[in-house]
């Protein structure tokens, strides 16, 4: 019997190995003090982009909302974050909802949180799904790991993540929940290739939304990667700040995006759905590389309402 009265809708397959229909309907993450920078969200993002904003422990639930009114009333779809490790007990989970519902929001991302120590009842998304507290979402997504995650699995394997990706995986299928996985954000094609593959073999039915850091400085990306726990494919980096010919030009994601993109044509049941961008050059800066680089996935709304 279904939990949520959800309802699964097919997603196209693109026809070609182009970025234009790799990145159609690609989404982005902001910050409320980084869109506080942004003047127009539709100046920069294609129409009904959705827009993930991320909740670091220690910003208020003010922000968070105030910012998902003011993204969602300039027509896109807003997914905050819901870190299971900052929420005390689910009077707080259940106020968040209801704050977000009350301006309009319907989807979330469900995940454990970077900090060490739960600050209350929760420290995994698994237990924030099982909590009841969201019905009424449209969409519930979940992390991904396709190079494993330290504070989960301490011995450097994916036990417990791969556990975890069965788990969700199933709980969409019981519930009929609209949902996928975002991952954190990788460098290299092929590591994401065979990571989305393994999933496939296992059982798992998550359609796979891959993250891409957007264009950045060199320093910033390897202090992101670092930080951020980014495993074997930070090679990428490190072999690039060797070379004295590209140290100081910036990081542009073209490399794995194409590589990608080229194995989605190739393979076009695998499994990636949607690309989502990691802003760390900076928001403006990444819709402007999409823009360029993107064709018709890449037109801001305001363009695409002008025409």
């Amino acid at each position: 019997m279904a939990l949520f009265n959800f309802r699964r809708k097919e997603e196209a397959v693109p026809a070609t190995g182009s970025l234009e229909p790799f990145l159609k309907g690609y989404s982005i993450e902001v910050m409320p003090r980084t869109a506080e920078k942004v003047e127009d969200f539709r100046a920069i993002l294609p129409k009904g982009t959705r827009v993930y904003i991320a909740h670091i422990d220690g910003t208020p639930i003010e922000d968070m909302v105030a910012t998902a009114k003011r993204i969602g009333a300039e027509g896109f779809d807003v997914m905050p974050h819901f870190p299971a490790r900052i929420i005390k007990d689910k009077a707080t989970l259940l106020d968040w909802v209801a704050r977000y519902k009350d301006v309009g929001v319907r989807q979330g991302l469900l995940l454990a949180g970077g900090v060490a120590q739960p600050v209350g009842d929760y420290s995994t998304s698994m237990q924030l799904l099982e909590s009841g507290a969201f019905d009424g979402f449209q969409r519930l997504n979940v992390a991904g790991h396709p190079e494993g995650n330290k504070d989960i699995d301490p011995d450097g394997s994916d036990r417990m993540v791969m556990e975890a990706a069965r788990w969700k995986s199933a709980f969409m299928e019981r519930t009929d929940a609209k949902m996928a996985m975002a991952t954190q954000f990788c460098f290299e094609a092929q590591p994401v290739i065979d990571w989305v593959n393994r999933l496939q073999a296992e059982g798992v039915k998550l359609p796979v939304h891959i993250g891409i850091a957007g264009p950045a400085k060199l320093q910033t990306l390897i202090k992101f990667a670092i930080a951020c726990g980014v495993g074997p494919s930070l090679r990428v980096l490190q072999k690039r700040a060797m070379d004295v010919t590209k140290l100081l030009l910036p990081y542009e994601p073209t490399e794995v995006l194409e590589g990608l993109a080229a194995h989605k044509t190739a393979n076009p049941g695998f499994g990636i759905e949607q690309v989502h961008f990691f802003p760390l050059g900076g928001i403006k800066t990444n819709a402007q590389w999409v823009t360029e680089n993107g064709g018709a996935s890449g037109v801001p709304a305001s363009a695409t309402a002008q025409g």
